[in-house]
């Protein structure tokens, strides 16, 4: 027998949501089955899968060790951060941290750093942000059975910055509420190819290629639904007269994969090094120099957060600007 305490990143679910959660192998036919078996009770009580879950709740679940670890895939995390001896701390070492709170953490991460795993043995922020939560202890491998801390923004391999955070169920809604509703200002900085003068505010459609991993911009309404509206601001902030270079800084405003980099390619001022969207190579880089710059929150969101509310973060450039604009 198994036994479940819920705790405050699991309630308010419906039981048969976290039942699904917790055993991904499990078809909910076959959960419903256990339910009606009373092979699953909820606080010792039958229960049909539609009850919303409280904090102290218990759930018991009444398999053989067999059935549970085919439905579960018990352990293989826990497995691999025992044996690795918690691999992503100690490769990329500190990662600097913008600010942190019982709910977030902003971390400003380093560019070739993927966001979330691509394949099973690849180490992510995702990965390292919770062997830093299990090293600090507020959290245990038995809490992460039944919630996992997850990064809230995704940011492409190579571009460096601002990556919120959720450590807490509650700072994952309110954070990614925030993002879906644009209320959250997220501004990057990046230097381009060619000379921009003026400020701007740019809008398409945007179309991704799963297969080559690469987006194509419209400028008109395609009328094909493959195809997402896209609006992306910038200001110049800085030019670069001998290398014909000028700095700016990005307000994404719809949050697209790579819109940055296709959408300043589509003006062709490409940014440099981003060879996949017509970036020059220059002094060798081979890589797009992109960064979450700065992160301004509404003033008023949540009672939960007042800490943030109203306030800016900043993650310091990486010293490859430097190179190109000094000060």
């Amino acid at each position: 027998m198994k036994e479940i305490q819920i705790g405050n990143n699991e309630k308010d679910k419906r039981l048969d949501g976290f039942l699904k959660t917790y055993l991904p192998n499990a078809s909910m036919g076959f959960i419903y089955k256990m339910l009606r078996k009373k092979n699953i009770t909820l606080n010792g009580k039958k229960a049909d899968g539609t009850e919303r879950l409280k904090s102290g709740d218990f759930i018991r679940i009444f398999f053989a060790d067999e059935t549970f670890e085919k439905f579960r895939g018990v352990n293989s995390n826990s497995e691999k951060r025992a044996a690795n001896e918690f691999t992503a701390l100690k490769k990329f070492g500190d990662i600097q941290i913008i600010y942190e709170n019982d709910h977030i953490i902003l971390f400003n991460k380093p560019a070739g750093l993927l966001s979330q795993k691509a394949k099973p043995e690849d180490i992510s922020l995702n990965d390292y942000l919770i062997e830093y939560l299990l090293k600090k202890g507020e959290i245990s491998e038995k809490e992460l059975e039944t919630y996992k801390p997850s990064i809230c923004n995704r940011l492409d391999r190579n571009t460096s910055g601002l990556v919120i955070c959720a450590k807490s169920l509650l700072g994952a809604r309110i954070m990614n509420e925030m993002l879906k509703d644009r209320s959250l200002d997220k501004y990057y900085r990046t230097i381009v190819k060619g000379r921009i003068s003026k400020a701007s505010y740019l809008k398409g459609y945007l179309y991704k290629d799963e297969s080559r991993n690469k987006v194509f911009i419209k400028k008109e309404n395609p009328h094909d639904d493959r195809y997402s509206f896209i609006e992306t601001g910038y200001e110049p902030i800085a030019y670069n007269e001998k290398r014909d270079l000028t700095l700016l800084e990005v307000k994404l405003v719809t949050g697209k994969p790579h819109q940055i980099r296709a959408h300043l390619s589509s003006q062709n001022t490409p940014i440099i090094g981003d060879v996949k969207y017509n970036g020059p190579k220059i002094d060798g880089l081979n890589m797009q120099i992109l960064h979450s710059y700065r992160l301004k929150f509404p003033d008023s969101f949540s009672s939960d957060f007042s800490d943030i509310e109203g306030k800016e973060f900043v993650a310091p450039l990486p010293d490859i600007f430097e190179k190109y604009f000094k000060n």
